[in-house]
């Protein structure tokens, strides 16, 4: 690809910050916010509302470096990734009802 052919952009039907559904796969029925879309990989990054114990276990740890600003590293909960054909965005009149 050469500079003067453009680059595809890809559109999707949900944003950053959207109240969203997911619709299929291990997380079916939960309902979250986006925090950031992953373009290369075709998913978004989820903050979740009221997981059980269960679910939150699921999500599993992320160890952290030892650095200045955590002198002692340690553990972080993961962030949950979807792909975006499993979420499908909340209609405005559910949220209002909520």
């Amino acid at each position: 690809m050469d500079k003067t052919t453009p680059k595809c952009r890809k559109i999707y039907h949900v944003k950053k910050g959207d109240l969203i559904e997911v619709i299929s796969g291990d997380w079916k029925g939960e309902k979250g916010k986006i925090l950031a879309i992953l373009k290369k990989k075709d998913r978004v990054v989820l903050e979740l509302k009221d997981l059980s114990e269960a679910k939150k276990q699921n999500i599993g740890m992320r160890t952290l470096k030892k650095s200045q600003t955590n002198p002692k590293g340690g553990l972080i909960e993961r962030s949950v990734s979807v792909h975006v054909s499993n979420v499908k965005k909340q209609e405005q009149a559910e949220e209002k009802k909520a």
